[in-house]
């Protein structure tokens, strides 16, 4: 092992109950030597206690202050929000692994990162060797299915909705979802809105991928009756009028990393019809509908037109105990790789791994956040730096000693 401590700490952004490692990732650590910090009630709000941590192995402090002093690898959920920015300052040059939104979060964020020469490991951009996004896909999944949840909640007459269900009702018309991506939110949440009965539409920009949805959903749905899905490649035309004729609209476009592309036009959202709802599971990451904007789990919704928005920013904080375990599952394998390699050796192990890397020695080594935060002079591609180092002396930091 490479000698790392690891720690995790209470998660504080509105409603974020998810933690990140579960006792039993603790289990895994310890067990082969690592040593572990965690704050108290951290886990918490997962329905995981400090009793069960402590039987796990870990250590347990009552401030995350205390944590990051000591650790060398901060694990958390969420990205940091301004008021844990002081947490930043006392791990500089340390590991930073969480989801971290670059693109999509204020830039003071990345300007802290960069200032604080944190070594900030982001799990939306970490591939496998399948190009698939593994530690992205369990949150994407839950918000799946919250975003239909959501839907069919602020549908409702007394949120100012359309007074519809998603479910069938005899001698009534159906509710109509159309989901914007087909990759993994907006995959589950066509099964749970068809699975419900609803009548779904859901589009995607490559043919190749519109096949395999139509395949995925007819294998997924069997025999339901009431089910009603329409697999669309995206064209002009076709596109415009299945979102006019929207009641629930839900956006999941996904650039790993970067901003995401608005899809859903002003002229779009305006001529779809009152009380229609607009879930944007992409706000991570600035959103694929026009008139988006990150709220939270106490103030979800505003209108806009009327029509009524949900984009909470941290929608699987609310199925906290799911996304933990799903989360921890997925990180868990690149957390256990860094102790045991370091975090230079297990990156230089695995390119999809090295993908992960956004910031590290005042730097930006993931290009999309750089040009996104148009900061292309702090930019070094991962290739080089891994390859030569950052060529700075930063004390602490993982490439650097």
């Amino acid at each position: 092992m490479a000698g790392y401590i690891v720690g995790t700490i209470k998660e504080i952004k509105d409603n974020e109950n998810r933690v990140g490692l579960t006792p039993k990732g603790v289990a895994e650590l310890t067990g082969r030597g690592v040593r572990v910090l965690v704050q108290k009630s951290a886990g918490v709000g997962s329905g995981f206690m400090d009793n069960e941590y402590k039987e796990a192995g870990a250590e347990m402090l009552d401030t995350p202050e205390e944590v990051v002093k000591q650790i060398d690898i901060l694990v958390k959920v969420k990205e940091p929000i301004e008021s844990e920015y002081r947490l930043l300052e006392l791990m500089r040059g340390k590991i930073l692994y969480t989801y971290l939104h670059l693109s999509g979060v204020a830039k003071s964020l990345t300007e802290k990162l960069l200032e604080c020469e944190i070594t900030g490991i982001a799990y939306e951009t970490i591939f496998d060797a399948n190009g698939k996004l593994p530690c992205l896909a369990p949150m994407s999944e839950v918000a799946g299915v919250l975003a239909v949840q959501y839907g069919a909640q602020y549908l409702q007459k007394k949120y100012n909705g359309r007074g519809l269900t998603l479910g069938p009702v005899r001698n009534a018309d159906k509710a109509h979802t159309v989901i914007v991506g087909g990759g993994v939110v907006g995959t589950k949440a066509a099964e749970v809105a068809a699975g419900m009965g609803g009548k779904v539409t859901i589009f995607d920009i490559n043919p190749k991928r519109v096949e395999e949805l139509k395949k995925e959903l007819h294998e997924y749905l069997g025999d339901n009756l009431y089910a009603s899905v329409n697999v669309l490649k995206s064209e002009p035309g076709n596109f415009e009028r299945a979102v006019k004729d929207a009641d629930l609209l839900i956006g999941g476009v996904l650039v790993a990393g970067a901003k995401a592309p608005t899809v859903v036009s002003e002229n779009m959202v305006k001529s779809m019809k009152k009380g229609a709802v607009i879930v944007d599971v992409a706000i991570d990451q600035g959103g694929c509908i026009w008139g988006s904007k990150a709220t939270t789990h106490s103030n979800p919704t505003y209108e806009i037109d009327g029509k009524i928005f949900c984009c909470v920013a941290n929608m699987p904080g609310q199925a906290s105990r799911q996304s933990t375990q799903a989360l921890t599952t997925s990180t868990l394998p690149y957390l256990l790789s860094m102790c045991e390699k370091g975090v230079d050796g297990a990156m230089k192990a695995d390119e999809g791994f090295a993908k992960g890397l956004n910031t590290a020695c005042g730097k930006i080594v993931y290009k999309a956040v750089a040009e996104d935060r148009e900061m292309m002079d702090h930019y070094m591609p991962v290739e080089e730096f891994l390859g030569e180092g950052c060529g700075t002396s930063c004390e602490n930091c993982a490439c650097c000693g």
